[in-house]
């Protein structure tokens, strides 16, 4: 059972407000600019080095602490990204620590192209980020198997986040409308180091990390990876973020035919939910002008805990000189337990005339269990001199979510907050509360899947992509089940008129079967999409289709990457409620169109640079009923920009910074209510004491912009971070 008591985080249960200014942040980062500088062209001489990670071979960039990646993690991927038709956004270790990024949400919130259905601290059930205009929620991976549930992924063991765009369905299997996120775990290595990360900042942060990394004898070695974080939310009353972590991992027969890693994370918070700010259902069409510190939750009862336990198993042998055999097995257990307030204007009492908000509460306690098995074969062989590169394999996962509603409150109805003035240590002094008797209702999901990629090298010029995927999917809850079975594919041309540059065009699809996301509802995935009823069981999945013309160009010496791509999503039998019959029918379509460009790596040895640019035209074609046909999908901005640069001034001292531009959002189908555009402006200083330590300072938001991650249809608005300063001291050896 929850303790109302937060004595030991340094708050009484009076709600002893520490007056901590709010905050958010945290780990920095290592020395951030290149290493000494290699020659441009790229046959210099400079050879690259490589690593086995559980059977994926990283091969590094000429210039150390490169911003650039020519690689996948994920071994569905069967050619380098200069060759692969797809849109991928590689967002490397280097990038997340230059920044002082310490949580998924960070990352998300400044790459192009994603919008978030969450705050930090905002939707409690986990982060919910939507790609290409779709939600994606059910399409977060670890180390390229399916995330288990909804869950507040933390920075300090990830090695890179991979965002591949597009309809993905043979890639991940259900979902993947707009894309799929990939987090890549650190794995051991074949060398000894330690790297241990300390850094204080405004609204009381304090955060350690270390990475220690220890070869035991030839071809085995060890890695643990800690982290312990504790602050405020910056410019928001009340709102904390504590958390700790820890991932053990062992690796055998690195460098040999058979190879074997197993690994553990273990990672806890303890957080104070932020629903932000309430939005004005009728009069305005943008929230309110409010203090950002406005806290509208009552800080003696509010509260999310949650607990995630995973391990994992790789085992690979290399049948011969060009045949992988491989086995990942993946387990999860995570807990979620909350009460958030919800503010909203929702009454006659409670409206902007008579400066009132009425706060409402949701409660949850989720577990969440998983098991995850990919068993593949990979490799390249030859047909009458035509090269091949293929993966194919089979696929079962189960994935069972409990949850009820966890407390009942006295008083829970009624609760009313100052709109100017709130106070969150006003009620719940004591705090009466009764866990609810209802038993948990188990939802289940369950697949078999089998899928093949293969890309054909006809030429040096032309190479033809192919895959396919076949899913047999259940999902069931005590009532009732929704069985179905799919297919999906996927296929490219890729032109390679020089060595360094691609041009490709690609065809995609995706499936989305009822109940999908049951048991892990993040709001936007269309009418029943995340229920099983009686009038949407028996619905056959959702399809959507995509094709996508893009380029890519590695250059000054295949040391910054270039991309562009024109692409066009299309769902022509969504959810929808039918205004006549009101039930659930497949008549709904949207669409979304649009074209992107990236940029990644080094302009010169000194210089790096990552970010990209992102235009959507988000259509709702057919909303079913007719009274919103032709307004834009909701949640989506139709221009987002991101650009982060860094430049070594000596070989000691670096500068950096970047601006991220989202613009206007719509929160509802109606398109009544929107978030205005904002641009967010962040900085870096880096300093070299010797060549086992240097210091790092980071500024987010400079400005003190006021700006809103994400809204719940128009009821509130959730309230990004303020201005917040970090130090970090960065120790290795």
């Amino acid at each position: 059972m929850h303790e109302v008591s937060h004595d030991s985080q340094g708050q009484s249960a009076q709600g002893g407000n520490r007056n901590r200014s709010g905050a958010f942040l945290a780990l920095s980062c290592v020395g951030l600019i290149a290493a000494p500088a290699l020659a441009q062209e790229s046959g210099s001489g400079e050879e690259s080095g490589q690593t086995r990670l559980g059977g994926v071979t990283v091969t590094d960039t000429a210039i150390n602490d490169s911003y650039d990646r020519k690689e996948s993690s994920s071994v569905k991927f069967t050619a380098p990204l200069l060759d692969t038709p797809k849109s991928v956004t590689v967002i490397p270790r280097e990038v997340i620590e230059d920044r002082g990024f310490t949580s998924l949400v960070d990352i998300l919130r400044t790459t192009p192209g994603i919008t978030l259905g969450s705050g930090e601290g905002g939707t409690p059930m986990g982060d919910r980020p939507l790609v290409r205009g779709y939600e994606s929620v059910t399409d977060m991976q670890i180390d390229g198997l399916r995330a288990v549930a909804r869950f507040s992924h933390e920075v300090y063991n990830l090695e890179s986040v991979e965002v591949v765009k597009g309809p993905g369905g043979a890639f991940n299997g259900r979902g993947s409308t707009g894309g799929a996120i990939n987090l890549v775990t650190k794995t051991p290595q074949a060398t000894d180091f330690v790297a241990v990360r300390g850094t204080v900042g405004t609204d009381e942060t304090k955060r350690v990390t270390a990475d220690i990394n220890h070869q035991l004898t030839d071809g085995i070695a060890v890695r643990l990876n800690v982290m312990g974080h504790d602050g405020d939310v910056a410019g928001r009353d009340a709102v904390k973020v504590s958390r700790w972590g820890f991932s053990p991992s062992i690796a055998f027969g690195l460098g040999g035919p058979a190879r074997a890693t197993f690994a553990y994370s273990y990672l806890k918070t303890d957080d104070i939910p932020d629903f932000g700010h309430p939005f004005q259902n009728s009069g305005t069409a943008t929230p309110l002008k409010l203090r950002r510190k406005n806290f509208y939750g009552f800080a003696n009862r509010d509260f999310r805990e949650t607990e995630g336990h995973f391990g994992s198993a790789v085992l690979e042998y290399d049948v011969t000189s060009g045949i992988t055999l491989r086995n990942s097995t993946r387990l999860a257990r995570t807990t979620n337990e909350y009460i958030v307030s919800r503010p909203s204007f929702n009454t006659t009492t409670a409206t902007p005339a008579t400066g009132l908000v009425a706060v409402d509460f949701r409660s949850a306690n989720i577990l969440s269990e998983g098991f995850l098995n990919q068993t593949d074969l990979r490799g390249k062989f030859n047909t009458g001199g035509i090269e091949h590169s293929f993966i194919t394999g089979v696929e079962y996962s189960k994935e069972k979510q409990r949850n009820r509603p966890a407390w009942a409150q006295t008083p829970n109805t009624g609760l009313l907050q100052s709109l100017d003035n709130p106070n969150p240590y006003a009620t719940f002094n004591p705090l009466v509360k009764t866990p609810f008797t209802t038993p948990a209702v188990p939802i289940v999901h369950e697949t078999y899947a089998a899928f093949l990629f293969d890309t054909i090298s006809l030429s040096e010029q032309f190479q033809i992509n192919l895959g396919i995927r076949y899913d047999d999917y259940e999902v069931s809850d005590a009532a009732r089940s929704a069985k179905n079975d799919f297919w999906n594919y996927q296929a490219g041309l890729v032109y390679k008129p020089v060595p360094f540059g691609s041009i490709y065009v690609s065809y995609g699809t995706s499936s989305n079967p009822t109940g999908e996301c049951a048991g892990m509802a993040g709001g936007a995935e269309g009418a029943g999409a995340c229920t099983l009823t009686a009038n949407n069981v028996n619905l056959k999945p959702e399809r959507a289709k995509s094709w996508e013309l893009g380029t890519k160009w590695d250059l000054f010496g295949e040391q910054l990457s270039l991309t562009a791509a024109l692409f066009q999503t299309e769902k022509t039998n969504a959810r929808a409620t039918d205004p006549v019959t009101n039930t659930v029918q497949l008549i709904g379509n949207t669409r979304v169109r649009g074209f992107e460009v990236g940029v990644s790596g080094n302009i010169t040895p000194e210089w790096n640079i990552f970010g990209g640019y992102t235009y959507l035209d988000p259509e709702l074609i057919d909303d079913g009923a007719g009274s919103n046909d032709g307004n834009r999908i909701k949640f989506v901005a139709s221009h987002s920009f991101s650009l982060w640069t860094t430049y070594k001034l000596t070989p000691d001292f670096d500068l950096g910074g970047g601006v991220n531009y989202v613009g206007r959002r719509y929160v509802n189908d109606a398109n009544t209510q929107w978030f205005r555009p904002y641009a967010r402006l962040d900085a870096t200083i880096g300093y070299k004491v010797s060549d086992n330590l240097d210091l790092r300072v980071n500024v987010q938001n400079l400005t003190n912009k006021l700006y809103y991650d994400a809204s719940h249809v128009g009821i509130f608005a959730n309230v990004a971070p303020g201005r917040s300063a970090l130090l970090t001291a960065n120790l290795r050896y």
